[in-house]
């Protein structure tokens, strides 16, 4: 996918069973020059999916993680492919309203706001 001559990639990593090697390969593969136009990953933090809230320690570690093979200048933080999980309808498989769904919806958010700005503290960016 890094031969497509874009400048940001969304790579759904939260719900992944080996972060790391997709940090590799995002670190391998991305590149600074795609016509002009330094690649930037930013990284699937928060699972949608999951109505565990994250905290902003896991997302720090997870970009920290991340930072290891993607220059910290080229990245960043994501969702997992958004969340329409949480919209207004009744979620019977998570127990919960809508009002209560959303709640959980912005919780992430917020945790992976100040989680990456956690990792940008630690990173020096």
């Amino acid at each position: 996918m890094f031969l497509i001559n874009a400048g940001y990639f969304l790579i759904q990593c939260a719900s992944e069973d080996d972060k790391e090697a997709v940090y590799k390969l995002c670190g391998q593969h991305r590149r600074e020059d795609a016509n002009g136009v330094p690649q930037v990953c930013f990284i699937g933090v928060i699972n949608p999916l999951n109505p565990t809230v994250e905290t902003p320690e896991q997302v720090r570690d997870a970009l920290l993680a991340a930072a290891k093979h993607i220059p910290p200048n080229r990245l960043g933080a994501t969702d997992d492919c958004g969340f329409s999980p949480f919209s207004r309808e009744l979620k019977p498989e998570h127990g919960c309203s809508p009002d209560f769904a959303r709640d959980i919806a912005m919780r992430k958010i917020v945790a992976r706001i100040e989680g990456a700005k956690l990792a940008s503290l630690e990173l020096g960016i």
